[in-house]
């Protein structure tokens, strides 16, 4: 089995671990990066981000990842497209296992392995993801142009799916549990301005309704309850995007680190040091509060600082 050695290990991508990459590379850390998964993070599944500084007209979460993602190899970053699988974080050097069976040693590790996609938890949800059940409406709303979707959600993220597929679908339905959005103003001023979203108040799904022939599956509806009444409807559509929010993805540090009851990593106030000397973490995995591109990038340079103090100024 192969073994390699690094001052600096970043576990995840996105916009917390390419600007630690971009940061630690400078500090001549030399950091080996691991990209998971789905490299550029959740903001890869973004349409147009306004709010990011810099880009005066927005720009795709896709690009801004790839300038990101660019401006980290411009330095000296090793990155690459692969899982860590396993992590030893009992002692130092840290001992962590790749998905192509070598093994990392590591003096210091960045944790930006972000978050996932929240799923409502039905059978049929289940049954039917990937064949008209999706979290992501820029990856699978060409399948449903011209046709008749809902998104379930009430935050930025679900107004943010509607909006984009009111451009593409006949009809779209936003499912809310309650009797108000907590989207952002401006997100629910796009969403009440679109004259194909229809905003479906106090109701939630308790059923995917769908056709199964052979091995052909597909959606045609879903059942809603209300959430006072306690009365059923069903709504005939093509498609169901489910945006209810992200959990962090911290199952491969579970009795390793401190994580809090969310199962966010516990971070010392104004730092990204853990529990654990020389393990540092940045991005949505630690931040319940603000999930934000700009605040995931700002956690990762301060993870890379505190990498490279820690390395500098170690007992």
């Amino acid at each position: 089995m192969q073994e390699e050695k690094t001052k600096c290990l970043i576990i995840g991508s996105g916009p917390a671990g390419y600007t630690a990459a971009i940061y630690a590379s400078r500090a001549n850390l030399h950091p080996i990066v691991y990209e998971g998964m789905q490299p550029g993070g959740q903001l890869t599944i973004t349409t147009i981000v306004e709010n990011y500084p810099g880009y005066p007209e927005g720009k795709s979460g896709i690009e801004m990842m790839d300038d990101m993602r660019r401006q980290a190899l411009r330095f000296g970053a090793d990155i690459r497209t692969g899982e860590i699988l396993s992590v030893d974080l009992s002692q130092r050097p840290f001992t962590c296992k790749t998905d192509s069976d070598s093994i990392i040693i590591a003096d210091t590790i960045i944790i930006a392995t972000g978050s996932s996609a929240r799923w409502l938890g039905l059978e049929s949800e289940s049954v039917y993801r990937g064949y008209g059940v999706s979290t992501c409406a820029t990856c699978d709303g060409f399948f449903y142009r011209n046709k008749v979707v809902a998104v379930v959600g009430g935050g930025d993220t679900a107004a943010e799916e509607a909006v984009y597929l009111s451009t593409i679908c006949k009809k779209v339905y936003l499912i809310h549990r309650r009797d108000e959005l907590r989207a952002s103003k401006v997100m629910q001023k796009r969403v009440f301005e679109s004259p194909n979203i229809e905003v479906v108040w106090n109701h939630i799904p308790i059923e995917i309704l769908g056709q199964i022939e052979g091995f052909s599956k597909y959606v045609t509806g879903v059942r809603l309850e209300n959430t006072k009444t306690k009365e059923e409807k069903e709504i005939a559509l093509d498609g169901v995007f489910i945006a209810i929010g992200h959990h962090p993805n911290t199952e491969l540090f579970k009795g390793q680190l401190a994580l809090d009851e969310e199962n966010y990593i516990i971070t010392q106030a104004g730092t990204s040091l853990t529990n654990v000397k020389g393990v540092f973490a940045a991005g949505d995995v630690q931040d319940r509060s603000y999930k934000q591109a700009i605040t995931a990038a700002a956690g990762g340079c301060r993870a890379a600082i505190d990498a490279e103090r820690f390395l500098k100024f170690q007992d």
